[in-house]
């Protein structure tokens, strides 16, 4: 396979390569833009006219410096051993096939995907989505051999991306449907994806029958086509192994699997928490669970496409750089939105707490993302989550969940919290402890049990005037 045609180089080594904004000639999709996609489609090989690349819209040349446009990308694929299970899974590679290029930044999937096009790019002849579409076709024939013919339609007008659009949406949310039909309970294999490592490089994605990968578009279906097809490509066959502990979805098996692809930076993963050794997050997560300290054991939810400030103060920019990279971080969880679907959702988390299930923690939700979700939330739930809509400072979500009557109410952690604000006011005012103006106080969500917890910074570089760390003695009562 040679790319002595395409003016700039290919090859997995420019994977992880990062766009900023100045140095950025055009961008494509991402969260500005309304409507954008990626799709694979299987075909018949009479309907796939090998090597031939489509252009919908304004190429890269007619556009201009510094400006946004939507990208639709379609690649139909055609071989006697192809079937339609492996769609999500080749669907996937367009990440990775667009990030071998230098001077491309590529990020998320489906509706999701994000693309930068650097200066440095264009100025060297990368000025035609015919050469992106012809270093996808070489890509796929040549890393997936079982694809004979390929073809690629790149759309970039707004009004004709709608249709295809419309159509990608609805393949989506079948194969979705398809996923919710089987538990975990019901295999007895699941499977790792490392398609993100090279922007995360000690995450692996476990995926079973209740955990689709977090990017949202690798359920356990198309994992198991994938890792039979390419026994030795980025999906793979995970043994459960022991099961040793149940209720949080601890195994041996899944335990070995981490361990091994972190290089023994994380050994012990819960796949049904959020706030005890949980999964890793990469960065092409769909959404983000985040734990609310402020009600003991409640959880808010946001996506990529929410605009604006989370309940929790942050915007979905400012909890991703926290919660991914690889990191096991408990209370910043990446997650794919059919997760919030799942009967294991963070149920270990949930029951701990005295609830029926983990869905239960969820006590505020972007709009948009709960709407997605809506009718698969208990009917008891639905109307007692709030969105932004309802309440946007943290200070009355309490009240609000106390008037509608959310199950976490009653959860002992809620009653600590809630009940303890007036408290710990008084402790701090009794002691002398000041907080200056223009500070941000952040708790840090623990990971359970006794002992305090640990902070580790890595490579990080703190400027202030002076740091105070001081213990607050129990509060002694006024006179």
């Amino acid at each position: 396979m040679s790319f002595s045609d395409i003016p700039v180089d290919v090859g997995p080594v420019y994977e992880g390569e990062r766009i900023r904004g100045n140095q950025m000639y055009v961008e494509l999709g991402g969260p500005k833009i309304e409507k954008h996609f990626e799709l694979v489609r299987v075909k018949a090989e009479k309907e796939i006219e090998d090597g031939k690349v489509t252009l919908i819209g304004p190429d890269i040349k007619d556009m201009e410096l510094g400006s946004r446009h939507p990208i639709g990308i379609l690649v139909e694929v055609a071989g006697p051993e192809l079937e339609e299970d492996l769609e999500a899974v080749f669907e996937r590679r367009v990440h990775e096939f667009c990030n071998f290029v230098n001077g491309i930044m590529h990020l998320n999937q489906r509706y999701t995907n994000w693309m930068r096009l650097s200066k440095t790019a264009v100025e060297k002849g990368f000025n035609s989505f015919q050469l992106l579409g012809t270093v996808l076709i070489r890509l796929y024939k040549a890393e997936l051999p079982i694809i004979k013919k390929a073809q690629v339609t790149i759309y970039t007008d707004p009004k004709k991306i709608e249709e295809p659009y419309e159509m990608a949406m609805k393949i989506y949310e079948k194969r979705d449907e398809r996923a919710r039909s089987i538990n975990d309970e019901d295999v007895d294999m699941f499977y790792g994806c490392v398609l993100c490592q090279s922007f995360a490089p000690t995450h692996a994605c476990c995926i079973t029958p209740n955990r689709m990968s977090l990017c949202g578009s690798i359920s356990w279906f198309d994992a198991r086509a994938a890792a039979r097809v390419d026994p030795k490509g980025p999906l793979y066959e995970v043994p459960p192994g022991e099961t040793i502990n149940e209720l949080a979805g601890e195994f041996s098996g899944v335990n070995e699997m981490i361990k091994k692809r972190s290089l023994g930076e994380i050994d012990r993963i819960y796949l049904y928490s959020g706030m005890e050794f949980p999964h890793t997050s990469c960065g092409c997560f769909e959404a983000i669970d985040f734990f609310l300290p402020e009600t003991g054991a409640g959880h808010g939810i946001i996506d990529r496409n929410f605009d604006g400030v989370a309940i929790n103060g942050l915007p979905f920019s400012a909890m991703a750089n926290q919660t991914g990279g690889g990191k096991q971080m408990p209370g910043f969880n990446g997650i794919s939105i059919q997760y919030i679907t799942s009967p294991k959702y963070q149920k270990y988390d949930g029951i701990k707490a005295g609830l029926k299930s983990g869905i239960y923690t969820i006590v505020w939700m972007g709009k948009g993302v709960k709407e997605r979700v809506y009718e698969y939330l208990p009917e008891d739930l639905r109307d007692k989550i709030a969105t932004e809509e309802e309440v946007s400072d943290l200070s009355e979500l309490p009240a609000w969940l106390e008037n509608v009557g959310h199950p976490i109410v009653e959860t002992e952690e809620y009653k600590v919290a809630v009940g303890g604000i007036e408290e710990e006011e008084e402790e701090w005012e009794e002691e002398g402890a000041m907080v200056p103006m223009g500070t941000v106080g952040m708790t840090i969500p623990g990971v359970g049990g006794a002992g305090g917890f640990k902070v580790i910074l890595k490579n990080c570089k703190i400027h202030a005037e002076s740091i105070t760390i001081k213990k607050i003695e129990p509060k002694r009562k006024k006179k």
